[in-house]
């Protein structure tokens, strides 16, 4: 079955729609119906899916249809720059007003109008119901906060990584993975400190996911440490490893310089 995912703002979760009869493409802006009228959301995928898989990933629920592709009028339609400006200035003021701990990061109009969500980052829960009691009887309008993380700020307000390229995040990531320090251990990166492997948003890189594989399938070739190895003729002991370089060091017993440790290149098999 063929499934669209869509995405209504950069920290917003991708959700599974119905293209129906429409071709359909990432990049492509389509109109889809909710529980307050039409809203505009961008298309960040299009797959074609079992269907198990796929009610396993829309949670069991039956996919809705999207209406129709979004036209230029569509487009003219939704707020402008300055409008959002103007509603994040009079919302930060609210959250000064009650003193609330929150960072306020973007904010997303639907097309119908009729509601506007405020999306922040905190520390924890806030309790931000008279906030949201300001926010609609000024806007008279459905209002809706939600709280994002500290990735989701990085994938709208950042700007290049340490690489010197734009952040993976604001360019080709549309979803974020689990970021483990497994896997800056199989990359063998741990050594150069937090600092050095986190990106802009204080969390560990992005790119230590999907190089992941690469250095587990090297790893799998290369023996373990303090496994006993034959080198030229001479047995000796595992003592480190050098995934990339797919090289090891071996300790070898030397009557004349007591031990000795040799870099071995696996692919070569040569001291």
């Amino acid at each position: 079955m063929k499934a669209v995912l869509v995405k209504f703002a950069p920290w917003d979760k991708t959700h599974f729609y119905d293209p129906s009869e429409l071709e359909l493409a990432k990049g492509d802006f389509v109109i889809v119906d909710s529980d307050v009228g039409e809203e505009l959301g961008a298309v960040v995928d299009v797959r074609d899916i079992a269907e198990d898989k796929l009610a396993e990933e829309n949670e069991g629920a039956s996919l809705e249809k999207i209406l129709r592709k979004a036209e230029k009028p569509d487009m003219e339609n939704m707020p402008t720059k300055k409008d959002k400006e103007e509603a994040l200035k009079y919302c930060k003021r609210m959250i000064d007003k009650h003193d609330l701990e929150m960072k306020l990061v973007d904010v997303l109009f639907s097309l119908s109008g009729a509601k506007i969500t405020f999306a922040f980052i905190a520390d924890g829960r806030v309790d931000f119901r008279e906030l949201v009691k300001e926010l609609t009887s000024h806007f008279n309008k459905m209002i809706r906060l939600t709280q994002i993380g500290i990735r989701d700020e990085a994938k709208i307000c950042g700007d290049c990584g340490h690489c010197g390229r734009p952040l993976c995040c604001r360019t080709f990531l549309d979803d974020f993975e689990s970021i483990t320090s497994e896997m800056a251990e199989t990359q063998q990166v741990v050594h150069r400190g937090s600092d050095r492997i986190s990106g802009v948003c204080g969390r560990l890189m992005c790119c230590l996911y999907y190089e992941q594989t690469g250095y587990k399938e090297l790893a799998e070739k290369m023996p373990d440490i303090g496994q006993r190895v034959n080198v030229d003729g001479q047995r000796g002991t595992v003592v480190a490893a050098h995934v990339l370089k797919q090289t090891v060091d071996v300790e070898f017993e030397d009557k004349k310089d007591g031990r000795v440790v040799v870099e071995v290149d696996l692919n070569r098999h040569k001291k």
